[in-house]
């Protein structure tokens, strides 16, 4: 037996349960995970209050994590017993203390790489990667708008642009974050709680706007998000942390200036082993040179899941949230 995560009905953190179960054996292509450090995200309560449908319920929770192979199926061709891992694209069922995923979600983890880093930043970093690095490639020299800069994905993006050379404009909601944001490298910072965002953008640029917005805020951000973007440029919408966006009028975006707007995942980006592996290794790569450094800022036992994801909705967290077996 071990133990896990799972909820039986959609709802607010109060659903979740801490049970035990019989973990499944791998089963083809399949390896299972001892783990030994879990990533908290967003997503999950999205798929524990019903925006996203899980598989069936009860279902487990939870799509990031790092630890070591303890089993593995047949045709599995690049692990063994013993090796370190890390994930961070599901399937669900990451709150556990035995996880098991397909062989191409799992990515060789670096002895320079700690269990608990690599559950904090898998998920975020990955996420930055494709962000920065694919949906809209930073050169260096652009001056670019990142909502909640003082979160998980947001202080791995301000760290991140920093080292492309890139000014990040990071908004925040207190002057506590503010500080964060910058000490991550944001080059500015703008307070939502008491400015106008798409005012002190337009200051901040000289009147030209940004080429691309990031926004994983959602609802309370879109309408700032279009009217911070140059004519021409990009908008990112990649989560929806205050709502989903909907109800759009695509005429909206002629009117801001003939914008572009891209709803993107990592399953997409990270699609199949070779990418997943690649995109990771840039990450590590950044993180073993010093470039970024991850923030755990909140460690929670297991069992403390649902008191974990009610301090991340309420914002009362910054960096990088882990669950520890």
């Amino acid at each position: 037996m071990a133990k896990r995560i799972q909820f039986r009905a959609h709802g607010g953190p109060e659903v979740l349960e801490f049970v035990d179960y019989e973990p499944a054996a791998p089963g083809p292509n399949q390896v299972r995970v001892e783990n030994k450090a879990i990533g908290l995200n967003f997503i999950d309560t999205y798929f524990r209050s019903g925006l996203y449908a899980p598989p069936a319920l009860p279902s487990g929770l939870g799509a990031e994590g790092a630890g070591v192979v303890d089993a593995v199926g047949s045709g599995v061709t690049r692990f063994k017993v013993g090796d370190r891992v890390a994930y961070g694209s599901g399937p669900l069922g990451a709150y556990s203390e035995l996880h098991v995923l397909p062989e191409a979600n799992l990515v060789k983890l670096p002895d320079e790489i700690s269990f608990e880093t690599a559950a904090g930043v898998m998920l975020k970093g990955l996420t930055v990667q494709y962000l920065l690095r694919q949906t809209y490639e930073l050169k260096g020299g652009e001056t670019i708008l990142f909502h909640a800069a003082a979160g998980g994905v947001g202080s791995l993006a301000c760290q991140w642009a920093k080292a492309l050379g890139v000014k990040l404009i990071g908004t925040v909601s207190s002057k506590e974050k503010a500080e964060l944001a910058k000490a991550n490298g944001a080059w500015a910072t703008i307070d939502y709680s008491h400015e106008n965002v798409a005012e002190r953008v337009l200051a901040l640029t000289d009147g030209k706007k940004v080429p691309v917005v990031y926004d994983g805020v959602g609802k309370d951000t879109w309408l700032t998000s279009l009217d911070s973007v140059a004519p021409r440029g990009l908008v990112v919408s990649f989560g929806n942390a205050s709502g989903a966006v909907d109800g759009v009028n695509l005429g909206i975006l002629s009117a801001k200036g003939s914008l572009y707007v891209t709803r993107p995942t990592l399953a997409t980006y990270a699609n199949n082993a070779e990418n997943l592996q690649r995109m990771a290794d840039e990450l590590f790569e950044m993180i073993i040179s010093g470039k970024i450094k991850v923030d755990i800022s909140q460690r929670y036992s297991l069992a403390d899941a649902a008191k974990a994801q009610t301090e991340l909705s309420a914002r009362r967290t910054t960096g990088s949230t882990i669950l520890l077996p």
